[in-house]
């Protein structure tokens, strides 16, 4: 079989310029989806799309797919990719890897000249991040049917501004229907977001699935006054009853599943002064485990700890399920190829399922599915300091090339 390799210095290179677009000084990107940023490095992606000869397809929710055809043009292609869009002040390897080490693979067949039976897709997906536009994985979602379009079109972010119009004014609202394609099987390669493959000092981590999660909005409303000359007794502070559910995350946590985590992420406060009391706090809660009952079990539990709390303060509430995702076991047979791509390579690795949720989610649901993880130093992402060892990035990006071309050649 002729040798295909990945080749370092090309792929470093896009990788290097990619996150010049949005750097922040402390070495982080900003490209928040359908942002001018984002824009950039969407024209970026498509240039070098057909820099490597692919066909270039941009659907109505503006994920942008790359072909590489086959001997076999009717037959359904191997897909591959993640997102390009960031969060707030975020790192430059989520996302970002899975979309250049897609791209790559199909530059290493062209430059070993592998023909493939099976197309090859490589793609970015919109709005994964779901940072400015709820709920995240917005343009994965619409194209497997979680989501209609209309309803995509019409999120909104904390400015106003609708996600459709937005994508019309960076002019990535294509013409393609965006609803799935008969797809083969579909790979992601993700850094992993976690601790555990550093700690067991692997390059590899091979994903058998993806925790189940739950997000809420939470607003307690109560009454605001001049903090000094308001006795204690008298008080309906929105605040400490967010105060007493953030604390009841904790233990339930703590209770409910060895693997349950949960988190209050956003919180606005109003009026936000030194000398009122809060009179209106919304905030976000987050639950997730690769056991779906842990899921359910703890969303009851705060649903209680949430009541409790407005009626200990005087406060009226509003409580909203924004998304439910269940926890998601990839297809078994993805799974092999990967860890048979794994050993192939020559690498250890290790099972593992993924505390994030990734457009895999999704794409699973209409097509057998799995994902790759490689290591992210002190198990650090969302941040600016969010960092992979570029050597490990190589050698999941082997170990893609590796998957895609064996389930390519089917």
């Amino acid at each position: 079989m002729t040798s295909a390799t990945i080749d370092d210095g090309r792929f470093r290179e896009r990788f290097d310029e990619f996150s010049r677009i949005g750097a922040t000084d402390a070495g982080g990107v900003n490209r928040p989806s359908l942002s001018d940023e984002n824009r950039e490095a969407r024209d970026t992606l498509v240039e070098w799309f057909r820099e490597a000869g692919l066909e270039v397809r941009i659907d109505e929710m503006g994920n942008i797919f790359g072909r590489r055809e086959g001997r076999d043009p009717s037959a359904a292609p191997v897909v591959s990719g993640s997102h390009i869009d960031s969060q707030y002040n975020g790192g430059r390897y989520d996302g970002v890897v899975g979309v250049l080490s897609a791209l790559e693979v199909v530059e290493a067949l062209n430059d070993a000249g592998v023909e493939t039976k099976r197309p090859i897709d490589v793609v970015a997906w919109s709005d994964e991040e779901g940072v400015r536009f709820q709920p995240d994985m917005l343009g994965s979602g619409v194209y497997t049917g979680v989501f209609d379009l209309e309803y995509a079109y019409d999120r909104e972010d904390k400015d106003g501004n609708r996600f459709g119009d937005e994508l019309e004014r960076i002019g990535y609202k294509g013409d393609e229907p965006c609803s799935a394609d008969d797809i083969h099987c579909y790979f992601e390669l993700h850094v992993e977001q976690g601790p555990f493959l550093e700690q067991a000092d692997l390059s590899v981590g091979v994903v058998e699935g993806v925790f189940g999660f739950s997000w809420m909005n939470v607003a307690f409303e109560g009454q605001a006054n001049h903090a000094g000359p308001t006795p204690m007794n008298m008080r309906h502070d929105a605040f400490v009853a967010t105060a007493d559910v953030t604390k009841a995350v904790r233990e339930i946590t703590a209770t409910e599943g060895t693997d349950l985590v949960g988190t209050v992420g956003s919180v606005d406060v109003w009026p936000n002064a030194i000398n009122v009391i809060p009179e209106r706090v919304e905030f976000t809660l987050d639950f997730r485990s690769y056991d779906n009952a842990v899921v359910d079990a703890a969303v009851e539990r705060i649903e209680n700890e949430i009541q409790w709390a407005a009626d200990r303060e005087g406060l009226e509430y509003e409580l909203e399920e924004i998304m439910r995702v269940d926890a998601d076991p990839f297809d078994d047979g993805c799974i092999e190829t990967v860890a048979n791509a794994a050993e192939d390579a020559g690498c250890e690795y290790t099972r593992l399922v993924s505390g994030a949720g990734h457009d895999a989610n999704y794409l699973n649901k209409i097509a057998p599915t799995s994902m790759i993880f490689v290591p992210s130093v002190d198990g650090i992402s969302h941040r600016e300091s969010e960092y992979t060892e570029w050597d490990d990035i190589v050698t999941g990006a082997d170990v893609l090339l590796r998957a895609i071309r064996e389930r390519a050649s089917e």
